[in-house]
Formats: structure tokens, C-alpha cells, sequence
């Protein structure tokens, strides 16, 4: 039988129809439905549940991390969850979900040098900055800055990348700096994906404005 590459582009397409879609879009569901849990805990949710709360998710987390250990999406939102849990649980478990954050967000750096649009080096410079440092941790506040310039540098106008910026800046005494980002952060613009923390973001920026003048 001749070679017919229209009937090859067909089964071709086929096969990608019948495999490639639909594990495409249960990715993508579970991935949004993570986002979404995520932003509920720790937006609404009473602080004294937050930890349990995010403890499972970090644990479907992993799983999906696991499932789509090349994607970078998945990886720098592992790191942002474990980063989360680690933030609520405090203590010396709270170290140990520190470093795996960290891991997480490195790999995903990876795979995506942009880190999901500065979203991974803007989780980054937050545990560079709360970590203990050597030796009890890898805390560092050279490296948590320079993690916050590799964020504003992909997306300067981010509301998480101006305040958590701004609020590093405070703590390190440099409040004139701090209440300039902090200004960026209240007028800077929500992401849709994004819009309940990052607008949590926002009241919290006009708090730390209202502070530093």
C-alpha cells in the first residue's frame, strides 16, 4: 500500500485527540482547582485553620507534582503551597517545608525561566527573608532582594511583587523604599487568575503605606 501522509495525519491527530486533550485539560482542571483552594485558605479562612487546611492540599500538591513532573506550572504552585504551610505552621517542621518550597521553585525555574511570570522568585525572596539563617536555615536577605529584582524584572506593576518587596525593605530599615513599592502594590493591577490574593495584597500594601508616612 503507497504511503499516504494524509491518513497518517489523521491517525496522528487522532491519538492526540483521544490521549493528548483530554489529559490536557484534566491538568488543567486540577491545577485550577488547586489555585482556587489555595486563595480561599489563605484569604478567607480563619488563621487557626489554615495550616491543617493547606497540609492536604500540599499533599495534592505533590501528587499533581508528581503526575506532571515537567511542567513548570505545577511545580512553582507545589513551592507556593508548601511555602504557605510552611508560613502557618511554624516551628521546626516549618524549615522542612521551607526547603522542599524551595526545591519545588527552583525546578520550576528551571523548566520556565520566567517562573510563571516572577510568581516563583517573588515566593523565593519571601523564604530567602523569613528563613532563619545559616546555620539553623538557608535564610539570606542578599539573596531574598535579589530574588525580589528577578521578579520585578519580569513583571515590575505586580501588586505581590511590590508589597512583599515593600515589607522586606521596611524590615531591613530602608522605609523610603519600602513606602515607594508599597505605592506600586496599591496601584498596581490584579492578575485574573489571581484577583482575591492579590487584591488581600493590596489592602494589606495600603496598611503598610498608611504605616510609612
Amino acid at each position: 500500500m503507497p504511503f499516504q501522509p494524509r491518513l497518517l495525519k489523521a491517525s496522528l491527530l487522532g491519538l492526540f485527540l483521544a490521549f493528548g486533550v483530554p489529559s490536557l485539560m484534566a491538568q488543567e482542571s486540577e491545577l485550577f482547582s488547586l489555585k482556587n483552594r489555595w486563595e480561599n485558605i489563605t484569604t478567607q479562612m480563619p488563621e487557626d485553620a489554615r495550616a491543617k487546611a493547606l497540609e492536604g492540599l500540599a499533599d495534592e500538591a505533590g501528587t499533581l507534582a508528581r503526575q506532571y513532573s515537567d511542567d513548570a506550572r505545577v511545580l512553582i504552585w507545589q513551592g507556593i503551597v508548601l511555602a504557605s504551610q510552611a508560613r502557618e505552621s511554624g516551628g521546626l517542621s516549618a524549615l522542612g517545608l521551607a526547603k522542599d518550597a524551595r526545591a519545588a521553585l527552583e525546578r520550576g525555574i528551571e523548566l520556565d525561566p520566567k517562573g510563571n511570570g516572577g510568581s516563583a522568585y517573588v515566593t523565593l525572596g519571601a523564604l530567602y527573608d523569613r528563613v532563619p539563617g545559616w546555620p539553623v536555615g538557608f535564610g539570606n536577605s542578599e539573596t531574598a532582594e535579589a530574588m525580589f529584582q528577578q521578579a520585578l524584572a519580569i513583571r515590575p506593576d505586580g501588586i505581590d511583587v511590590n508589597y512583599y518587596y515593600a515589607a522586606f525593605l521596611e524590615e531591613e530599615g530602608r522605609k523610603d523604599q519600602a513606602l515607594e513599592h508599597a505605592r506600586l502594590a496599591v496601584n498596581g493591577e490584579a492578575r485574573g487568575e489571581r484577583e482575591i490574593s492579590d487584591e488581600a495584597l493590596r489592602d494589606r500594601a495600603r496598611r503598610l503605606v498608611a504605616s510609612l508616612q
